[in-house]
């Protein structure tokens, strides 16, 4: 099946062409944070935790999505989703691995890694982060894999599999509520310190994810000769819709508990985040454009004139994504630190360099998901033509 990944167009080699060089500048300046430290970065003593974590926590959202797909194909027998099934199972590779990278590079030290190996702390919410994160890789390699080639063969995927599935679908749910888990567990932060917190987290993820596959899937339909489908496509936007809703709506809920109830701690990082805190306001514009977005995503998904049109529909998947990705990324984990618990404000933003970091990282999640979408378009391609040389026979 590799074959395919490396035949194609000019086209399709200055696409990887261009993926390899942004990964190679990322890797330059990984080398330079490597020898200088994490001064390279925005980061401070009271922001710990910046761009890198906050890409983290987004993707493992994007990795999650990929069970809206799974589900209903697997467990509900919805035949439609059988076409792009095994898009969202590489998706979430994709993103997975994107994940583990952010952490690694987060580390400053890599070799610190080695300690969750070497020390297991089973107390600890981020030794089952590990766990989960690495393990729902590999059940969607080793899935992905065997239902691929057994597509390939004309054939059943062997029954083996089958557990592997139903095992997998937890465990897409659990990367993300572990990973929230690892934020409101901290007492110290009163922003994240809610129940709430991992619904959210999934709501998002509910969202993000499929309207990234949806993306994805219409980019396909433009440049192969595959077609993901009309009617999948529409099944995930309402997906797409009502997360979207249950997200805003998770979060006005936050708002309400926070300000009828006074409470101060938290107060405080919403205020920041939408009206500015003791003169400091640069997340300000960043907050009212995501709440505007995911509400302009809302009414195009909601709406079936617009969800049906589907160039408007990859608008709203665009404005969700990118919504929810400021929401969660840059809202979430400053919202967290700034302002401090002893509400002094120390504003962050990432560095040119910690920018060059992350889009080298995002080169390889680009690059591993090119050659996985290309071995499955092309299987798929190979399928199609089989089946109309019987019909024609």
């Amino acid at each position: 099946m590799l074959e395919h990944a490396v035949k194609g167009s000019k086209t399709y080699f200055a696409w990887l062409t261009g993926v390899l060089l942004i990964i190679g500048a990322g890797c330059l300046v990984y080398l330079y944070q490597l020898d200088f430290g994490l001064g390279i970065t925005g980061l401070s003593r009271d922001v710990s935790w910046g761009f890198y974590i906050a890409n983290f926590t987004f993707l493992v959202g994007v990795a999650a999505g990929g069970v809206m797909v799974v589900t209903p194909y697997y467990l509900h027998d919805y035949k439609a989703f059988g076409r792009i099934t095994i898009l969202g199972e590489f998706l979430a590779i994709g993103s997975l691995i994107m994940c583990i990278l952010f952490i690694f590079v987060d580390l400053g030290q890599p070799s610190r890694v080695m300690n969750v190996l070497l020390h297991p702390t089973p107390n600890s919410v981020l030794f089952w982060d590990m766990i989960v994160l690495n393990g729902y890789l590999f059940l969607n390699l080793i899935i992905g894999w065997n239902v691929l080639e057994a597509e390939r063969n004309g054939t059943h995927y062997p029954m083996w599999v089958k557990p592997l599935i139903y095992i997998s679908i937890p465990f897409a749910i659990s990367i993300h509520t572990v990973t929230a888990f690892l934020y409101c567990g901290l007492p110290g932060r009163g922003f994240w310190m809610t129940a709430i917190l991992a619904p959210r987290f999934l709501s998002s993820a509910f969202a993000a994810g499929p309207a990234l596959l949806i993306i994805l899937s219409l980019i396909i339909r433009r440049v192969t000769n595959f077609d993901p489908g009309r009617e999948q496509i529409q099944s995930l936007a309402k997906i797409v819709a009502y997360a979207i809703c249950v997200n805003v709506f998770f979060f006005l809920c936050e708002v309400f508990v926070v300000f009828y109830s006074n409470i101060p701690e938290h107060k405080a990082h919403l205020t920041y985040l939408f009206a500015g805190f003791h003169g400091k306001d640069a997340l300000v514009p960043w907050m009212w454009t995501s709440m505007f977005l995911m509400v302009l995503g809302i009414i195009l998904t909601v709406t079936p004139t617009t969800r049906k049109h589907e160039g408007v529909l990859a608008v709203a998947c665009v404005v969700i994504f990118a919504g929810t990705w400021i929401d969660k990324g840059l809202g979430m984990i400053s919202g967290g630190f700034v302002p401090s618990p002893l509400h002094h404000v120390t504003e962050y933003a990432p560095s040119v360099l910690e920018i060059i970091i992350t889009l080298g990282v995002y080169g390889v999640g680009a690059l591993v998901l090119t050659f996985l979408f290309k071995m499955v378009v092309g299987i798929k391609e190979e399928a199609q033509g089989s089946h109309r040389v019987k019909i024609e026979a």
